[in-house]
């Protein structure tokens, strides 16, 4: 048996949040994107940097009224639209 921690993932909330990446992306880039495929890498597909993949996760987070837990995120979490719609479903912080 392993010792990772296993993450339930909301699939609804993912689906939301893969939603708003797509709407949210042109946005924080500041140009039109064709669709964007879910495996598209954040940093060298679509050009994001560490300030602007912050500025998606606030976005992310107003639009979808949640908090995320940030404190924890990777580089594996920041390899693409589905590795970070993953980390962020996993991480909403509840609020009390």
């Amino acid at each position: 048996m392993s010792d990772q921690v296993v993450q339930t993932i909301d699939t609804e909330l993912r689906d939301r949040i893969l939603h708003g990446l797509g709407e949210l992306l042109p946005r924080v880039l500041k140009r039109d994107l064709p669709e964007i495929p879910e495996n598209a890498c954040l940093f060298d597909d679509l050009g994001l940097t560490s300030a602007s993949i912050i500025e998606l996760i606030l976005e992310i987070e107003e639009a979808l009224d949640i908090q995320v837990d940030v404190e924890q995120i990777g580089e594996d979490d920041l390899r693409s639209v589905t590795s970070l719609a993953d980390y962020v479903a996993g991480h909403v912080i509840a609020e009390d």
